[in-house]
């Protein structure tokens, strides 16, 4: 399972919670962040953040920190959809093209490669439009109630 700290910013009496998670890049962490350029370009944008509603047994006040978990699984089913599916599809269309090539007495090598970015086209669109209800459909579990944040203050 994979887990992320969100904060709590809003809450209903129907015990839904909105949240905000931190979306972190990995750039910062590794021991040749100071002389990487992808590092110095990671760091000149500030952190993004993600909103989005959960359901909770209890009343959480905002400001109050959660434990979330995702299953690994939809991670990888999401992976494959977006990264897997288009490159199918670029296989498939190229030799959909091949095959019809014979046919129509074209050159086999540019309608092979027009195939070949069709069927990425249309396999990436269906890959986006699965990974994009394979969200809606998951939804993150509340592991643990951390409290709220403590603050120090300089006098």
């Amino acid at each position: 399972m994979m887990e992320e700290v969100a904060r709590v910013i809003g809450s209903d009496n129907q015990g839904w919670l909105t949240v905000e998670v931190e979306l972190k890049s990995t750039c910062k962490n590794c021991s040749s962040s100071e002389s990487c350029g992808t590092s110095a370009v990671a760091q000149a944008f500030s952190a993004k953040t993600q909103q989005f509603s959960i359901q909770s047994e209890r009343a959480c006040d905002v400001g109050e920190m959660l434990k979330l978990g995702l299953p690994e699984s939809v991670i990888l089913k999401a992976a494959a959809l977006v990264y897997v599916v288009p490159l199918l599809g670029l296989f498939v269309g190229a030799l959909l093209g091949q095959f019809l090539a014979t046919f129509v007495e074209l050159n086999s090598d540019l309608l092979a490669i027009v195939f070949a970015m069709l069927g990425t086209a249309i396999a990436w669109l269906f890959g986006k439009a699965k990974a994009k209800q394979l969200e809606g459909e998951s939804q993150p579990v509340i592991l643990a109630y951390l409290g709220k944040t403590i603050t120090v203050e300089n006098q």
